[in-house]
């Protein structure tokens, strides 16, 4: 395999223990999609997969309604029922890391790596994809339990076999959706945290051949903002609230995005206009993860106090 970071691989996993829960969350939950017109399968509108309609449930749950409270029934109704399919596997153990449970992550990275491998003979395409993703999901699991000095060289490796995966996936199929979806928010990722990494190429790969749509529109929303370019970040934001108007973590994303906007250009409204949707996004605390309900609160407290600052 050609060695993609020949240089820069410590840095890289430096900079990916300090990203901080949101955007690792994000990117360990690549696998859990929407897209209400397919039954079973949420990210193909031909030549469908048969996924299965619990899985399917389950991540409406999170990333269409952003409903976490129900998300670890419906995702262990779908290990149970579907036990062949990757993508509840990566499910749990992506609730296990927003939940801050290292043993569930730890079970459930394995489970998606095991149940993957076993899907390579019947299907190619799917089984090597969540290879890949039960291997970044390990790679998650040394980092937390090891910390960044001496989960390195591990996580290095594993990173080596997630994108031995993905280019065996892409071999099989290099415009699949699913696949764009899932290396496309990996490669966001790694491109608005690493200074040698050019998130355009990341970013023409999600509008050009990812699905479903609004988490093309969410992921890119999500690297702008990154890159501090606040004006397209606010434009893929609202995109993304178009197609998912309940879900209160867009509110939140656009209400992050508004706020440093405000700050850059100095601008009142813009900064009430985030304060509303702060309070859109807490509306609906009860179906979010403590942990994200406390940051966001964190965030309304500074966007009010540097409001009332300014008004002063």
């Amino acid at each position: 395999m050609t060695e993609r970071f020949p240089i820069q691989q410590k840095k890289l996993f430096y900079k990916l223990s300090r990203l901080g829960s949101a955007a690792m969350a994000a990117t360990l939950a690549l696998s859990i999609w929407v897209n209400p017109a397919t039954a079973a399968d949420p990210f193909r509108s031909s030549q469908p997969r048969n996924i299965g309609d619990k899985t399917e449930i389950a991540f409406k749950a999170i990333f269409q309604q952003g409903n976490y409270s129900a998300a670890d029934r419906l995702v262990s109704d779908a290990i149970s029922q579907e036990p062949n399919e990757p993508l509840a596997y990566a499910m749990k153990a992506s609730l296990g890391y927003l939940n801050k449970d290292v043993g569930v992550l730890d079970t459930y990275s394995k489970k998606t790596l095991e149940i993957a491998e076993k899907l390579i003979p019947n299907d190619p395409l799917r089984g090597n994809l969540y290879a890949a993703v039960g291997n970044f999901l390990e790679a998650g699991v040394i980092l937390t339990r090891e910390g960044t000095v001496n989960g390195v060289p591990q996580a290095l490796s594993k990173l080596r076999e997630v994108y031995k995966y993905l280019d065996q996936a892409e071999a099989v199929s290099a415009n699949d959706p699913e696949l764009n979806l899932i290396k496309g928010y990996m490669d966001l990722m790694l491109a608005v945290n690493l200074p040698f990494a050019n998130p355009d190429q990341a970013i023409e790969r999600l509008e050009k051949n990812a699905g479903p749509q609004y988490l093309v529109y969410r992921g890119i929303a999500l690297a702008y903002r990154d890159l501090k370019q606040y004006d397209r970040a606010l434009e893929y934001a609202n995109k993304a609230l178009t197609a998912t108007a309940d879900n209160p973590e867009i509110y939140y994303l656009k209400a992050q995005i508004q706020q440093e906007k405000a700050k850059k250009d100095k601008n009142q409204r813009m900064m009430q206009e985030a304060i509303a949707n702060f309070d859109k996004a807490l509306g609906k605390k009860s179906q979010l993860p403590t942990s994200l309900v406390k940051q966001i609160e964190s965030e309304l407290r500074n966007a009010k106090n540097r409001l009332a600052e300014v008004g002063k």
